[in-house]
């Protein structure tokens, strides 16, 4: 693939390398990566709402401010003051580039596969390999994440664990439109109490992991 297949992509590139030095945007050199975090969350957000919610069109329009977020974190790194917090969109290409090389064997690997178990079992190991200085299973568990997000992803790797949830007292959905109507009716009890249901996930989050660190540590010495 040569670079005369993708000139808008080219011109882009182009165009934000503008927003610096003579002639520039002020505001945009005076950013940081801290200072932008608020923008790449809204971006994003927009972007799920185009999806799930939006037309072709509006998909476009957020990808491709989603895309200027990542291309504006390069240049800020670009020009970071201190060379080991430098560089640039082609070390994100290629690190980017090398770990779907790495992570997907059954495509760029010698025994190519199109089954889906074996697809993930590959995939995983790939992925365990790579994150094998790890001390917990909850290292790399974005802090960020909306509550309900982290919650689910933090109970997925207790659960490798055989750490357990106790089950709710109401009545199990079995589909998500069920589980949803239970979801709001919790938050709309929540509401009426005068409670924080986030913060009241956030809480229960946060003793799970204490849980998971308390068995690592346990295993860990024994």
């Amino acid at each position: 693939m040569g670079e005369r297949e993708y000139p808008e992509l080219i011109r882009l590139v182009e165009t934000v390398a503008r927003f610096r030095g003579e002639g520039g945007c002020a505001w945009y050199e005076a950013q940081d990566h801290r200072s932008l975090v608020k923008y790449l969350l809204e971006e994003s957000a927009e972007l799920v709402d185009a999806i799930e919610e939006g037309t072709a069109a509006d998909r476009r329009e957020e990808l491709g401010d989603v895309l200027f977020q990542v291309l504006f974190h390069a240049d800020v790194a670009n020009h970071a003051a201190s060379e080991g917090e430098r560089f640039d969109l082609e070390d994100v290409a290629r690190e980017q580039r090398d770990k779907l090389e790495r992570r997907n064997p059954h495509v760029f690997g010698p025994n190519p596969t199109r089954d889906i178990d074996e697809i993930i079992a590959l995939w995983e190991a790939a992925k365990a390999h790579e994150k094998a200085h790890r001390t917990s299973v909850l290292d790399g568990i974005p802090k960020n994440w909306d509550s309900l997000a982290r919650a689910t992803k933090v109970i997925g790797r207790a659960a490798e664990l055989d750490i357990t949830v106790p089950d709710a007292a109401q009545p199990a959905p079995d589909t998500e439109a069920a589980l949803g109507e239970l979801l709001l009716a919790l938050v709309a009890d929540a509401r009426t109490k005068g409670l924080s249901p986030d913060r009241a996930l956030r809480a229960a989050t946060a003793r799970l992991e204490d849980r998971v660190r308390a068995d690592e540590a346990s295993r860990a010495t024994s």
